[in-house]
Formats: C-alpha cells, sequence, structure tokens
C-alpha cells in the first residue's frame, strides 16, 4: 500500500471513528474538535460581518426616512417628496421587507455548519465528557461550586491543598452546569444531579429574563430536574418547595401542579419526610471494591514522601551488563522492592516522543479491556490506543533495543506484544486492573507465549494535574514524568501472579496525557528470568 494510500485511510478511519462519538475519549480528537469550531467561528464572523452591513443599510434607510417625516417632507407638498413618498410605499418598503439578504447570509451560515457537520462531537460525547467532570469531581475531591466558577478546588471537609490551579479560570454557565446535571439525572445518579442542577438552579436565578442563543435548559427545567432528584432522594419538602418555585414562573404546567399535590399529600401522610435527612451516597460500583485507597492514592500520591527514609531505594546509573549500555546507562529511580517498581528517567528524548506520538495518531482507536474470552469497551477506561510494529519506523526499532537491554529480556515477536501507545482522553482514567491474565481464557493466551511477566510504560508527555499510576496494594502513586520509563514485574518467579502489583491511572484532571506500553510474556525468558530455589517466590 502506497503512503498516500496510507494517509487517505488513516483520514478516513479518523473521520469514521469521530462519527462514532469517540471524541472525548481522546485529548487528540479533542484538539481536531477544537480546530472545528475554529471553522464555525470564522463562518459566523462572515456572517455577523454580512449581517451588520445589512443593518448598517437598514438604519441608513430608517434614518432617511425618519428624518423627511421630521422636516418639510411631513407636509408632502412638495411634488418631488409626494413622488418619493409614493415610490417608497410602492417599492422601497416592499424591497426592504422582503430582502432576501437576511435569509442568503443565514443560509451561508448553515452550509458552512452543514460542511463540518461530520466532525461534530455527537451526544454520547457530551454524556461522555459530563461523566468526565463527575469522575474529576469524585476522584479529587472537588467542589462543584468551585468548578462552576473554573476553579479546581477541594470540597469542604477535606484537608487537602487545591491539586490544580490554572493560568486562566473558564467558568462555567447555568446551561453547562444544567447539562451535566441532566446526564446525571437521565442515569438516576442523584447523588451527582443534586450538586449540578442546584449550582444551575443558582446561576439561572441570577440571569432570570436574559435568555442565550446557545441555552437549552432554563431556569424551569432546572428546577423541575432539581425538585424530582430530591424526591428521589427522599427530600420530599425541598422537592415540594422547588416545584412551587416553578410554579411561581410557570403557573400553567399542569404536570408540576399535580406533583405539589403528590408532595403535599405524601407530607400530610408521612409528616417525618418533611425532617427527614437525606443522607446521599455516591453510585454504588461493584467492580470497584479498592475505590477509597485507589482515590486516595489519585489525591495525595500515596507514601512517595516516606520512600526517601527506605535505605534500599535509591537511585543508580545501571548498565544490567548490556553493551548497549556502557556508554549511556539509564538512571535507575527505585521506588519499591515488593513488588518491585523502577522509574528510569530519561529513557525516551524528546525527539523519539514527538516522533512515537506522530506515528501513532492516524491510527488511534478507543481502548478495550479483556472480559473472559472478548474485549470490550468499558467506562473504566478512557482512552484511545494503536499498535506500532518495529517495521513502522526506525525509532522504535531502537527503542525495543533500549528495552531489551534494560530489561535483560527477549522482546521479539511473539514474546513481547508490539509497543502500545495510549492518548488519554477528557478525565481520562484506567481504574485498578493487573496488567497479567487472572483467567486462561483471558484474549491474552491467544499469543501462546505465556502470560505478562513484566510491563515497561513509557510516559511520552507531561500533565498539569492528575495522571498518576497508582498501585494500591502497595501503597505507591508515581506521577507522570515525561520521557521516563516504568518498569514492574506482573509475575512472581514462579509465574504465579503477583497480587500488589493492582495498579490504576489516575484521571488526568488537566493535561494530555501519552504513554507507550511494552508487555513482555513467559515464553523466550526461561534463561533470562529464571526460577527460584524457593518454590513460592
Amino acid at each position: 500500500m502506497r503512503l498516500a494510500e496510507v494517509a487517505a485511510l488513516g483520514l478516513w478511519l479518523g473521520c469514521l471513528r469521530r462519527a462514532q462519538g469517540e471524541t472525548f475519549t481522546s485529548m487528540l480528537t479533542v484538539r481536531q474538535a477544537l480546530a472545528t469550531e475554529t471553522r464555525l467561528l470564522r463562518r459566523l464572523a462572515a456572517y455577523l460581518e454580512a449581517e451588520t452591513r445589512r443593518l448598517k443599510d437598514l438604519r441608513r434607510f430608517y434614518n432617511k426616512v425618519q428624518d423627511l417625516h421630521q422636516g418639510d417632507g411631513g407636509s408632502a407638498a412638495n411634488p418631488l417628496l409626494a413622488y418619493t413618498l409614493i415610490k417608497r410605499l410602492q417599492s422601497d418598503w416592499l424591497n426592504v421587507v422582503h430582502s432576501l439578504e437576511a435569509s442568503e447570509n443565514t443560509q451561508a451560515l448553515k452550509d458552512g455548519y452543514a460542511q463540518v457537520e461530520k466532525d461534530l462531537p455527537e451526544f454520547e460525547d457530551l454524556e461522555g465528557a459530563a461523566r468526565a467532570l463527575m469522575r474529576l469531581q469524585d476522584v479529587y475531591a472537588l467542589s462543584v461550586k468551585g468548578l462552576a466558577k473554573g476553579v479546581f478546588r477541594r470540597a469542604s471537609g477535606t484537608h487537602l491543598p487545591d491539586i490544580y490551579s490554572p493560568g486562566q479560570l473558564f467558568p462555567l454557565s447555568a446551561d453547562d452546569c444544567f447539562l451535566v446535571g441532566k446526564v446525571a439525572y437521565d442515569m438516576a445518579d442523584y447523588y451527582h444531579s443534586i450538586a449540578w442542577l442546584e449550582e444551575a438552579v443558582s446561576l439561572f436565578r441570577v440571569s432570570y429574563g436574559e435568555w442565550n442563543t446557545e441555552d437549552e435548559g432554563s431556569l424551569e427545567d432546572a428546577l423541575d430536574h432539581l425538585a424530582f432528584s430530591y424526591f428521589k432522594a427522599g427530600n420530599v419538602s425541598h422537592a415540594l418547595s422547588l416545584s412551587r418555585e416553578f410554579l411561581h414562573y410557570d403557573p400553567s404546567n399542569k404536570r408540576i401542579a399535580r406533583n405539589v399535590l403528590k408532595y403535599e399529600k405524601l407530607l400530610v401522610e408521612s409528616p417525618e419526610r418533611a425532617k427527614a435527612e437525606m443522607g446521599l451516597q455516591r453510585p454504588n460500583v461493584t467492580h470497584l471494591q479498592t475505590r477509597d485507597l485507589y482515590e486516595e492514592l489519585c489525591q495525595t500520591l500515596g507514601s512517595q514522601p516516606t520512600r526517601y527514609q527506605i535505605a534500599a531505594l535509591h537511585c543508580s546509573y545501571e548498565t544490567n551488563d548490556s553493551p548497549y549500555l556502557i556508554l549511556q546507562p539509564v538512571k535507575r529511580e527505585l521506588l519499591r522492592l515488593q513488588p518491585y517498581v523502577a522509574l528510569y528517567h530519561d529513557f525516551v528524548s524528546d525527539l523519539e516522543a514527538e516522533k512515537i506520538k506522530g506515528l501513532a495518531a492516524p491510527w488511534l482507536q478507543r481502548s478495550v479491556v479483556a472480559s473472559e474470552e472478548t474485549q470490550q469497551k468499558a467506562e473504566y477506561r478512557i482512552s484511545k490506543s494503536a499498535w506500532l510494529k518495529d517495521t513502522v519506523d526506525p525509532v522504535i526499532v531502537s527503542l525495543d533495543q533500549r528495552i531489551a537491554a534494560l530489561t535483560g529480556l527477549n522482546i521479539r515477536p511473539p514474546y513481547a506484544e508490539y509497543l502500545q501507545v495510549v492518548n488519554y482522553g477528557i478525565g481520562g482514567h484506567y481504574e485498578p486492573h493487573f496488567d497479567h491474565a487472572t483467567s486462561r481464557k483471558s484474549p491474552l493466551y491467544r499469543m501462546k507465549s505465556g502470560n505478562r511477566l513484566a510491563t515497561v510504560m513509557i510516559y511520552l508527555s507531561s500533565v498539569d494535574a492528575g495522571g498518576s499510576t497508582a498501585f494500591i496494594y502497595a501503597n505507591l502513586s508515581v506521577p507522570v514524568v515525561k520521557n521516563a520509563a516504568l518498569f514492574w514485574w506482573n509475575l512472581h518467579r514462579n509465574g504465579a501472579g503477583n497480587g500488589d502489583t493492582l495498579h490504576a491511572g489516575c484521571p488526568v484532571l488537566a493535561g494530555d496525557k501519552w504513554v507507550a506500553n511494552k508487555w513482555i510474556h513467559e515464553h523466550g525468558q526461561e534463561f533470562r528470568r529464571r526460577c527460584g530455589p524457593d518454590p513460592d517466590d
């Protein structure tokens, strides 16, 4: 296949993936969406310029006729004035009122929109972006009121410092908050819907009577959804109060009037509901048994400050007895002995990192997870990934040689997987998981090279906040260090999975996180990582 055909195929796949509503799963596609909006802005600027000229000409016509009415033209005694009056009423006003210029300007704007419509995010993207904000709210204990103001402030009751201070604030509108709350509401997630709809109602009240063209919601919409959220949460009294406020703005709404009667009846039948304490809890996540530990590590970077008190954990230059590393040894920072986790600083250069990202970008697809014998998309992994063979570019060959020298392992196929490059999305994360298979039915065994023995994960970018790699049971969280490689053994020497390697990619709070993963399998390593004398090792 020729290079031009490959490029065309890549662009076609990119358009296809965007059409499937996965813009939110990769910051690369988010940046592409920004470019799309730039095109729309240019169209809107042209429309505004054309409309400004049209309205300026209408103002000129208005001023001309108004001046005539205020002067001698009001008597129409002058035959020239009489003629122009008749001409205006018979012809000029007809041309002004039925001018096609306004509709032509509007049509040009619509045509411009239609040209980029195939590249626009779908509603699934809006839902994904809204869920990402709720995820960041939860994992980093952020205040919704603060987020609405563009500030990443910790919620009251936490004693943690603010995790991120942006250089420029991007506050949310009432409609922005309403749509986040509505996404939660539609999922019957009243824990989140109440917080976001409360903020929406507060902001809509301030601006009541004003209307923004782009808004989808209104104060009445927010009150309606918030009232029912409180009702479902067990606070009938507050649901009644909000419904009565709704009727103040829209007295003719029969559905809300019926709700008011229902809430009043409930309070009469069960007076204790008026004083009921509302104990809202976050939605239960059945697959995530270590949520509290995971979130604590994401928030506080685990026990990292204390590791410097352990003499066995140190920094060193390493060659691993490899000729490849003699002249340029790797910089190892030993982070943990059990499980063994080491960070190798400056493992790739800036040029190599950019090259790898560029090679992967056209082929990024939604990341999947192993589920029994299949692979599928999952809400607990938000990213896009691509696989790069060593035949793609010499930089991959060079990186493979470096990994082989670092680990002392055989990384030729099928003893290692191709390089996986991952770009995380809005609030992109990967909840606690093992890299090695925990079931013989796992798709990993299709390679017929055994389980994943070791992981090399390379940080190809830096981030402004979040995105750490958290080892749950090891109580360790490793922040993103650009160009560094994180290494750990997934299996014990006896081939059993190391349960202490349970790890997670914390949500990216701000920034664009890229990583490259190299997974090395058991087979082919028999004489490179031998079994120990202790069968339990």
